[in-house]
């Protein structure tokens, strides 16, 4: 048989203790044992001592009860001294609850968090699909730091530690789900919409009484402030009793020698409880419309007070049950015995505690303060630290103690000789090291310096490296023998040049200053353009499209400082009989493309044997030019410029009509001073990030060796290939 060890549930009552024993067997609650110690004085009374009442009281019961110091404690607090909600979380991750209750719990206690201890817990029947919560409630509880500190103090004063704190109310709903309402919780299936019928739990206690509606997957609690006490004032005050004799009349009613007069002295106190109670669940029921009320049990020692139970179900007309044994709790041994038997009703929450202790029951929080946990982690580690630290004691002398053994047999002459040498060629190797180190230090030196020297003669030649370069990529027409024709010759419609009239310079620390989101956009633009003028993709794949427009979008322009030179250009080769290649598609086909492809001899600074420059070709990018970009796109035109083949001395007499003189009517060979042309006026823009011829031509070196590295391992591959397949 499957067991486990036991628990306590003990609950501090006004009038009594009540501490039940319990473990499981194969899965079932089992009363192990029980204790009821009665104050001598009830704790509310004016001449009362409460603090050593309860003090007396535990001690009594850990007399009797040895196993209460090694067994696993659940206490009770009174629901009043603690605060209980339930709400509705939106649909969200399981895992995202924890913060949607600490936001709550802002809200909803209203003291500092620091100050209070609080806890939470998804309630049954709550909706969790694949780590989403959608229709679920969570119950928060919380109580003030200082007031979970009193209610431990009467067990730390007789050295009792208490494992879990719980308040009243929901160890009564564990009671009741565990032992009433179990069938249904078991199947988990829970319709908010149709909800099954809801059990009124009323606990009447000595001066206040908790009420609890449940239907097993949702809660609702309220604390009422009338209790059994009330019944006895209300003897005292009509009866002039004392309130010892008050509560032995209340007690023993029947066998009074007048019990109508008792009853009839009671009943305002009965009204009253019945008026809260209804008042209660009518409030209930106007904030859960779905609800249906199917019974009502009453808990207590004060049900006992004959005709109390069925006064409530007359008046209420609901049906009335007395929960005055368990239906799930065996231990027949325990609970036949007549001390229990009578005051069954009373050992409620402690059921409900010990089933949370146990494991067993539906909600699992716990009011303990987290910090006492801590120290209580920390004590059970101490006899494991200790343990570790003893065996990494031991192990660590045994380890020297061999050691000590091994090096007092060893000979110090025996090594002598040898370590001498060791300290010899050491101190060789360190003095040539130290040479060593100085010598790269004064090399790195005359590097630096080399370079500086050499380097000023080539940062002379930059500027004119990159106008000649800029000069060359220009697109311009070479003309025969170098003769510019006139325009009867070529009109200058028919001319592809472009003409440069300004150039301007601006120097970035950051390029990235001047790849604006603007630029960037046009860029991208231009890059789409020139690759419809120059006709890129003719036979191309959709593949190939593709990763051009990525390449384009995946640009994040230049890096680091350099220059951007601005052209002011213009071209008259606008008309429109030129077929596609006017305006700005004739910039893009050859100004842009140039940029991008053409080459430029620029001497090395090197002779040859006949004592002529040695040249070298350079792409404009390795010249470090890049981003060629036409700023705008714009339209050409109509203007007149002046005619190279007018003669000023030819004149033109204006017609006797007025007007011009008919053309026919001309000199022979007459040229007109200003001709009418189509004009494109346009800004390019280019990167230039500057560097050395020797730069340049390192770099050559290692792509050229970079290829041969390749085309090698090529070969070699193929040949590997032909060997095996032959």
């Amino acid at each position: 048989m499957a067991s486990s060890q036991s628990v306590w549930g003990v609950e501090i009552g006004q009038t009594a203790l009540k501490a039940l024993q319990c473990k499981l067997e194969d899965g079932r609650a089992v009363a192990t044992a029980f204790d009821y110690i009665e104050y001598p004085k009830i704790l509310s009374q004016p001449e009362a001592v409460a603090e050593e009442l309860i003090h007396d009281a535990l001690q009594q019961f850990l007399e009797r009860n040895e196993s209460a110091f090694t067994d696993k404690v659940c206490i009770s607090v009174p629901g009043q001294s603690g605060l209980a909600k339930f709400f509705k979380p939106p649909p969200v991750e399981v895992k995202k609850i924890a913060d949607i209750v600490r936001y709550e719990a802002k809200q909803q206690i209203p003291f500092d968090l620091a100050d209070v201890i609080w806890d939470y817990q998804i309630m049954p029947g709550s909706m969790v699909e694949e780590g989403y919560a959608l229709e679920s409630e969570v119950g928060l509880f919380a109580m003030k730091r200082e007031q979970a500190y009193r209610q431990l103090d009467p067990f730390n004063a007789v050295d009792m530690e208490v494992s879990l704190v719980q308040m009243s109310p929901v160890a009564l709903y564990n009671m009741l789900a565990y032992d009433r309402l179990h069938e249904r919780l078991e199947e988990d299936n829970y319709d908010a919409d149709s909800p099954p019928p809801s059990t009124v739990l009323l606990s009447i206690g000595t001066d206040s009484s908790d009420l609890i509606i449940t239907n097993g997957f949702r809660i609702w609690q309220r604390s009422m402030p009338i209790g059994g006490n009330h019944f006895t004032r209300q003897l005292t005050k009509d009866l002039k009793l004392t309130f010892s004799k008050a509560e032995h009349l209340k007690r023993n009613a029947r066998e009074a020698s007048d019990p109508k007069l008792i009853f009839q002295t009671m009943r305002p106190v009965f009204n009253d409880l019945v008026t809260e109670v209804q008042r209660s669940i009518g409030f209930f029921r106007s904030i859960d419309k779905k609800a249906e009320i199917g019974e009502l049990v009453v808990t207590g020692n004060t049900v006992k007070m004959p005709g109390l139970a069925s006064y409530i179900g007359k008046n209420l007309g609901i049906d009335v049950q007395v929960i005055d044994h368990f239906n799930r709790l065996d231990g027949e041994e325990i609970l036949e015995i007549p001390t229990f038997r009578d005051n069954a009703p009373t050992f409620a929450v402690a059921y409900g505690l010990c089933l949370q202790a146990l494991g067993v029951a539906k909600i699992q929080t716990s009011l303990v303060p987290r910090e006492i946990l801590t120290q209580r982690l920390i004590r059970a580690k101490k006899p494991w630290t200790l343990a570790g630290l003893t065996a990494l004691m031991l192990g660590m002398s045994t380890h020297y103690a061999f050691v000590e053994q091994s090096w007092s047999t060893t000979r110090d002459d025996l090594w002598k000789n040898s370590i001498s040498q060791v300290d010899s060629m050491k101190s060789y190797a360190d003095g040539h090291s130290s040479q060593d180190s100085d010598l790269a230090t004064k090399l790195t030196y005359l590097n630096s310096l080399g370079q500086e020297v050499s380097g000023n003669a080539e940062r002379r030649l930059k500027w004119l490296e990159i106008i000649k370069a800029i000069n060359a990529a220009v697109p311009r027409t070479n003309y025969p023998d170098g003769k510019v024709p006139t325009p009867k010759e070529l009109p200058y419609s028919q001319r592809k040049d472009i003409h440069v009239t300004s150039a301007d310079t601006k120097y970035f620390e950051d390029l990235g200053d001047w790849w604006t989101e603007k630029v960037q956009k046009r860029h991208a633009e231009e890059l789409r353009s020139w690759a419809r003028v120059t006709d890129k993709f003719r036979n191309a794949s959709e593949e190939d499209k593709a990763a051009f427009d990525a390449e384009i979008a995946a640009e994040t322009g230049p890096s680091g400082s350099g220059w951007v030179v601005e052209l002011r250009c213009y071209h008259y080769y606008n008309d429109p009989n030129n077929r596609g290649e006017i305006e700005s598609d004739h910039v893009r086909k050859y100004m842009t493309t140039s940029f991008m492809e053409s080459t430029v001899d620029l001497p090395t600074g090197q002779k040859d044997a006949n004592g002529q420059d040695i040249t070298e070709t350079f792409t404009l990018k390795e010249l470090g030019v890049s981003y060629p970009l036409l700023l705008d796109d714009n339209r050409a035109q109509a203007t007149q410029i002046p005619n190279p083949d007018h003669d000023p001395n030819t004149m033109v007499v204006e017609s006797p009509l007025g007007g011009a003189v008919d053309p026919e009517d001309l000199p022979e060979g007459f040229e007109p001073p200003m001709l009418p042309v189509r004009k494109l006026d346009f800004v390019y823009q280019i990167v230039w990030q500057e560097n050395s011829i020797s730069e340049r031509l390192e770099a050559k070196e290692a792509a050229r060796l970079a290829a041969e590295e390749e085309a090698k391992a090529a070969a070699e591959a193929e040949a590997a290939n032909a060997g095996t397949s032959s």
